[in-house]
């Protein structure tokens, strides 16, 4: 990596996407660098004009067909980028594409298909630094944007760094931001110390940091007027020119057009005059333009919170003394496009503005026709461009003069010279400070003023060190509270290393070459963390084995007796995720099992020690007390039910494999088809769904419940819990205990006859239990049985 950080901003608006690539210092050779004055300021971001490219339409565009926005729209815009960008700091470099009024007029659903597409395109493309998409790839509010852009416009006038060479009065130095674009406009300032105190609840919280880590803090207003762009202020003011006409119009006067212009009413095609469907008819009366504009201010809108301008929306009040506003967008294209160049000097007092406008739209449009293919006003107007042009001038003078209130300079005793007056004062204007109430800007210093700029500003600043990092508060911007508001808004969510130590110009070397004192815990730190996930991610057979190994080299003392276990060591006390020595299915299933019951079984331990918790008291699966079976019928060849008639007097019911085998290897194998042919209903196991070939596959292996297969008979031959005569007799006053009881032959016969004839493991669970009680089931010949005895 070079000594240069860049970074990569696309300016989503309403009718065209352009992007921007900056490029800083990284902050241990801007240090390096910099005197001392130097390192109380900002880092110093540069760009050129070649960095900039736009193109048409906007993103919003492509609502209707997200996937395409990659291919069609991005592809030139980022291949731009990386033309510029080194390959080895591309990764380096953080890329943002923040979209303004046009994407906030789409619907949710809309807007957030189109969001993803461009930032998996972007990531699927380039190699730029794109951590979180919500973050990097957003629809920013009106406010966000005029907070960027008031922070581009004083950081190129140098008020953050020079503040007394900025001196307005009242110990005021910063300037105000005005921003106008297709759908919305902003206004930005610091109000008065007065306005400060007193609206202290509507300001917003700007942090910044220099060089040398020291921060800046400023209060700004910031609000944004959506529908207020000039785009949407014309379609307000063709719905108000169809309201007036009626619905059955077909031809409305519109004083905003040159005399002679026949156009749709999108403006954007002139017609004919035979043409069919509703038209615009120029009438060329600028006066009249200005009258019925003045109403889309919607200055009766109810005020909430006073004091308001437009649409009811509060705005502390504007002292013009220290407030001094730098206008941008289309403040500067509407004054200086086509008002400019045929004067050959700049349009700066709206004296001269007004005048030049008025003697522009008053001309019919043949002359302007005529004026556009000699290029009066310079090659880049056409006819799209003059034939907006009048409207355009009338609601940016609506806006400025009866909206926000600027002072009407010369306006009113306008002498109706075409000379500009102040073009001397406008030569000097950096020099004096911009000190007039508006001025108009397109570049200070040849550098473009773009909301842009403010973003990475505000990015590059984020990257600086504290002086005192313990201590220090973040950079970006939020609620106007001490510390951190809770809605503070951070410049990006991975904020990279980049200062002495351990945000040194390469980490790296700090980390493994360098004295940092940091570099012995960091290299531990990454050989923990690279062991732990290695151990999660080697499988749980694995695991389970590197646990063993390494808990038996810890463990002291000998074994402990498996019906006297002793209290749990090492890692297994500590992260009993990983212990072993309870009931665990898995490994069951993996190992198998000679023989086991099902059910609550009772450890020995529990009567060593009354004082110890007994494992045995929870369900599980483990061995049997006794794993031999009590005889064999030949007439089950597939389920094998014992019955014990023998002369201790004791009966127990148990299910056997076979041979003291519960269940073989072929079964656990089989285990997952084992529990979807149990359970048919079951539609997700072990977080797998479970599907129909594997619903086949069951049956082929267990056939059906009512005629199970082999291999389902031998699965299901379990021994379960076996009534025990010796223990029985033992534990007679115990209720869990199996209840001594003689059987007849009748009795047995019918018993067994039950078993074989059992539809169901329910059937055969209810045979146990009854045994187990000391009840002889009853049956459809227990009363024939009665008899016979009888």
């Amino acid at each position: 990596m070079g000594k240069w950080r860049y970074g990569v901003v696309l300016d989503a608006g309403s009718s065209g996407t352009r992007v921007h690539v900056y490029r800083w210092l990284r902050n241990a050779a801007a240090r390096k660098k910099a005197d001392v004055n130097d390192l109380k300021s900002l880092p110093e971001i540069k760009t050129k004009e070649e960095w900039v490219k736009k193109i048409h339409p906007g993103v919003s565009s492509f609502a209707n067909r997200p996937e395409s926005v990659g291919t069609e729209h991005l592809a030139e815009l980022l291949a731009h980028a990386k033309s510029i960008v080194p390959d080895e700091d591309a990764r380096d470099t953080p890329i943002f594409l923040l979209a303004t009024a046009g994407m906030r007029l789409l619907g949710n659903l809309e807007r957030q298909l189109l969001l993803d597409q461009i930032c998996s395109y972007a990531r699927a493309n380039t190699d730029f630094l794109l951590p979180d998409c919500g973050v990097h790839i957003q629809v920013i509010p009106g406010v966000t944007e005029g907070l960027y852009g008031w922070i581009a416009t004083n950081y190129l006038m140098e008020a953050f760094d020079a503040p007394e060479r900025h001196d307005h009065g009242k110990g005021h130095h910063t300037y105000g931001f005005l921003d106008m674009g297709g759908a919305s406009a902003q206004i930005a300032f610091a109000p008065n110390a007065t306005e400060t105190e007193k609206h202290a609840n509507d300001l917003t919280l700007l942090r910044l940091r220099n060089i040398d880590g020291s921060v800046q803090e400023h209060r700004v207003f910031v609000t944004s007027w959506l529908e207020f762009g000039v785009h949407e202020a014309r379609r307000r003011y063709v719905e108000a020119l169809q309201i007036a006409a009626g619905p059955e119009a077909q031809e409305l006067p519109d004083p905003c057009l040159p005399e002679g212009l026949r156009t749709t009413l999108d403006g954007k095609d002139a017609v004919p005059v035979d043409a069919a469907g509703p038209s615009l008819i120029g009438t060329g009366k600028f006066d009249e333009c200005l009258r019925q504009t003045y109403p889309l201010l919607d200055k009766d809108a109810p005020c909430l919170d006073y004091p308001c301008l437009l649409h009811g929306i509060h705005v502390p009040a504007i002292d013009f003394d220290v407030n001094h506003f730098i206008g941008i967008s289309e403040y500067w294209h509407t004054t200086h496009e086509i008002f400019e160049m045929g004067y050959k000097d700049k349009a700066y007092d709206f004296n001269t503005y007004q005048e030049r406008v008025k003697t522009f739209c008053s001309q019919d449009w043949a002359s302007i026709e005529d004026g556009i293919h000699a290029h009066k006003w310079g090659k880049k107007v056409d006819q799209q461009k003059a034939n907006e042009v009048c409207f355009k001038a009338s609601w940016i003078i609506n806006m400025l003069h009866d909206g926000i209130g600027v002072p009407r300079v010369g306006l009113e005793d306008t002498s109706g010279s075409l000379h500009n007056g102040t073009k001397e004062v406008l030569a000097h204007t950096k020099e004096k400070g911009y000190l007039d109430a508006f001025q108009a800007v397109n570049k200070i210093d040849s550098t473009e003023v773009s909301w842009t700029l403010g973003k990475i500003v505000l990015y590059a600043s984020s990257q600086v060190p504290a002086q005192v990092e313990e201590a220090a508060l973040p950079v970006g911007f939020g609620s106007n509270v001490a510390g951190i508001p809770p809605d503070f808004q951070y410049p990006s969510v991975e904020l990279l290393p980049d200062s002495e130590g351990f945000h040194s110009e390469h980490w790296h070397d700090s980390l493994f070459d360098g004295d940092s004192p940091r570099r012995i815990p960091g290299i531990l730190l990454f050989v923990f963390i690279v062991i732990v996930a290695g151990f999660f991610l080697c499988g749980r057979s694995r695991r389970s084995r590197i646990y063993l190994k390494i808990n038996n080299l810890l463990r002291r003392g000998g074994p402990s007796h498996p019906n006297h276990p002793k209290k749990r060591k090492g890692f297994g006390a500590m992260l009993p995720f990983l212990n072993r020595n309870g009931a665990a299915y898995e490994r069951v299933m993996e190992e198998g099992a000679q023989d086991f019951e099902l059910g609550v079984t009772d450890s020995d331990s529990s009567d060593a020690d009354p004082g110890r918790s007994s494992e045995g008291d929870s369900m599980g699966l483990r061995p049997p007390k006794r794993a031999s079976s009590w005889g064999s019928s030949s007439n089950l060849p597939g389920l094998k039910y014992t019955l014990d008639n023998t002369s201790s007097g004791t009966i127990g019911l148990g299910i056997s494999g076979g041979s003291g085998i519960a269940m073989d290897r072929a079964g656990l194998v089989n285990y997952r088809y084992w529990i979807i042919w149990l359970a048919p209903s079951v539609r997700f196991l072990d977080y797998q769904k479970v599907r129909d070939v594997e619903r086949k596959q069951a049956k082929e292996l267990f056939g059906t419940v009512e005629q199970p297969s082999a291999l389902a008979s031998k699965i299901m031959g379990i021994k379960s819990r076996a009534f025990d005569a010796s223990s029985a007799a033992a534990t007679t006053g115990q209720a869990d205990k199996a209840i001594r009881v003689k059987l007849t032959d009748a009795e047995r016969k019918r018993v067994e006859k039950m078993i074989r004839e059992a539809k169901s493991l329910q059937e055969i669970t209810r045979l146990e239990k009854e045994l187990n009680e000391g009840r002889i089931p009853g049956g459809p010949d227990a009363d024939g049985d009665e008899k016979m005895q009888m």
